[in-house]
């Protein structure tokens, strides 16, 4: 019993290290849009070519936010290694959810941020069909990524295989059937997390409001 915890244990840490290289990458890319939103829709002002550079850069990446998702097929893979509900239950599950959890919440307050700057600059209206282009745009990068294998800086380093291989494959019955429920599943979760987002967001300011007025009362 003894000898077959301690394979056990073994097999699940082996597990997590080789998980923990790839997670901590797509994490990485995953925040890579989210500290662009906030560069460009929270302090800065559009206009200048850096600016642009910087908006099509944030594009470029924001599906590797998304993307996350999709790693749940690693999650079956791991399943099947470790063979122990309790580990599955209490080590494993729990790390999938916060790394999924975390990309796809980066993916939320880069639009919430997107959305702010649209509603700053008087364009409050463009933000339903903004964040819905997003997620078509996001459905095709996270299908591009999948199955093509295709990256963020392929943009630089193949536009070419992009322009030809990328918008051929999409054209596809099969392709875009995923890309259809990609989307789906993006304009859903989406609509949901930015809701509870913004919900955690606006109870702390107002209880900082509320611990405000206490402090002036006293």
């Amino acid at each position: 019993m003894k000898t077959e915890v301690i394979e056990l244990i073994t097999t699940v840490i082996q597990v997590l290290q080789i998980n923990m290289r790839w997670m901590t990458w797509n994490l990485f890319l995953a925040f890579i849009p989210l500290a662009l939103s906030i560069w460009l829709f929270r302090s800065k002002r559009g206009g200048s070519w850096i600016w642009w550079l910087g908006f099509l850069s944030f594009y470029a990446f924001l599906p590797n936010a998304p993307y996350l998702l999709t790693d749940v097929i690693h999650l079956i893979d791991d399943i099947r290694r470790v063979q122990s509900v309790w580990m599955i239950t209490l080590v494993l599950i729990p790390v999938y959810l916060v790394v999924i959890l975390g990309g796809f919440e980066a993916y939320v307050i880069s639009l919430i941020n997107l959305g702010y700057y649209l509603h700053r600059i008087g364009k409050s209206k463009w933000i339903f069909a903004v964040e819905l282009i997003t997620h078509a745009l996001s459905a095709v990068g996270i299908y591009w990524g999948r199955f093509l294998r295709f990256n963020s800086w392929d943009f630089i380093t193949q536009p070419d295989a992009i322009i030809t291989k990328g918008v051929e494959e999409i054209l596809g019955k099969q392709p875009l059937v995923i890309i259809t429920l990609t989307f789906i599943i993006l304009w859903c979760l989406h609509w949901f997390m930015k809701r509870v987002t913004l919900g955690f967001v606006n109870q702390g300011v107002n209880s900082q409001a509320n611990d405000h007025q206490i402090q002036n009362i006293g």
